[in-house]
């Protein structure tokens, strides 16, 4: 389908509802090679094995078409405010729906980490308080509150993982009633180690504090409820498991606490009524921490991806990607490797240690045009909806070559 004719404002109606449609695919022939049906529509398996999206995920045709009909309308001056409004309202409904939440607690900023500095910022500080975070969290998070421990004078706990796992019983010695955030990667970059949520949700809560998620490596990969896990704020980029691009990050508040945290950016688009002289109510939902224009051609895109996920499925994909990075762990393991990722984790990411050096490890998988990441002796193998099991088998042989 040509978008190069097309005005945006036809597509964010009707037509746009059916652009952003994944293209129609056959059903796969092999069931093994496809299990999903989404080959197809991932430009990406036509050129190597892409077992590397929980570093930036490739995008799907979708996505591509749905920039097109963005910058074809900006080009020809077709975009008006209206229509871009009404996208991001499209998306807080969207992601809401995949998080169970409700639209109103759903706000758009710019990245993850934007999402834990509004936090931070928003949830009054104090000399002698302190947050409580694991070290599987992501590098913002450490830089983040260092930098508070020394501007506002509190106090960072970092609770130590064992065996790459940590549990609920592993942050409660490091929880008091001076702890105003606990947060965690709900699953973690490093090792894609998925905390079990709720327990450690009641602790924090139990002494006040807020239960915040960065759920970049998370939301689009396994199903989430928000409800359920007891998670006060939460925000996830969009340029991993959303499938989509850098530059907008869904960001949840509830409606319990969104009063509790104040919001460190203010302009027009949180005003919820114009009064006399210059004045003006504003927004008391989740989207009062947006502040001014988003990047809307971003916001589009992800539009397009959250609708292409939900028609595949979050939870179709969990089983399969699990299924897919558990056949990985259990190779692994029986070809000798020390394990990062603990056994039975129920994420796509899988992280192991090695010994060779690692130019030794990029030149192999170059060779086989496998993507993976590698650092710090360590390889972090992600697999997402349109692999398959013949390909972590093709890995496979190229670790053993490696052990």
């Amino acid at each position: 389908m040509s978008f190069a004719r097309r005005s945006f404002i036809t597509a964010s109606a009707a037509g746009f509802s059916a652009a952003i449609q994944p293209p129609a695919s056959a059903a796969p022939l092999d069931p093994r090679r496809d299990p999903l049906g989404v080959r197809a529509d991932f430009p990406v398996v036509n050129h190597r094995i892409y077992l590397n999206s929980a570093y930036i995920a490739p995008v799907h045709r979708s996505v591509i078409a749905a920039s097109q009909a963005h910058l074809e309308a900006k080009s020809t001056g077709s975009l008006d405010v209206g229509s871009l409004m009404r996208t991001n309202n499209a998306v807080r409904t969207q992601f809401a729906r995949m998080i169970h939440a409700a639209p109103d607690e759903i706000g758009l900023l710019f990245s993850t980490g934007d999402g834990e500095n509004v936090i931070a910022n928003g949830a009054g500080l104090k000399p002698g308080d302190n947050v409580v975070v694991d070290d599987l969290h992501y590098t913002t998070e450490f830089v983040l509150y260092r930098a508070l421990e020394a501007s506002r004078g509190i106090e960072l706990r970092i609770v130590k993982n064992r065996d790459g796992a940590v549990t609920a019983a592993d942050f409660e010695p490091h929880i008091d009633k001076r702890t105003r955030i606990v947060s965690v990667a709900w699953v973690s970059n490093q090792n894609g180690f998925r905390h079990d949520m709720r327990p450690i949700a009641d602790l924090a809560h139990a002494q006040g504090a807020l239960f915040y998620a960065d759920a970049v490596q998370a939301a689009g990969m396994i199903d989430l409820d928000v409800r359920t896990a007891g998670v006060d704020a939460l925000c996830s980029g969009s340029y991993k498991w959303l499938m989509s691009e850098f530059g907008v990050a869904p960001f949840f508040v509830s409606r319990e606490a969104v009063d509790r945290i104040q919001s460190d950016r203010i302009g027009e688009f949180t005003i919820a009524r114009d009064e006399p002289d210059r004045h003006y109510q504003l927004v008391k939902n989740a989207s009062k921490f947006e502040g001014t224009s988003r990047s809307f051609g971003a916001v589009a895109q992800l539009r397009a991806s959250l609708s292409y996920l939900e028609r595949v499925g979050v939870s179709r994909i969990e089983e399969h990607t699990v299924a897919l990075a558990q056949q990985l762990h259990a190779g692994l393991v029986r070809q000798g490797y020390r394990m990062f990722t603990p056994h039975g984790n129920r994420s796509s990411i899988v992280t192991f240690y090695i010994t060779k050096p690692a130019d030794a490890w990029r030149a192999a998988l170059d060779a086989a045009k496998i993507d993976v990441t590698i650092r710090n002796a360590q390889v972090r193998v992600s697999p997402a909806l349109f692999n398959n099991a013949d390909e972590i088998d093709q890995l496979l042989s190229i670790t053993k070559e490696l052990s």
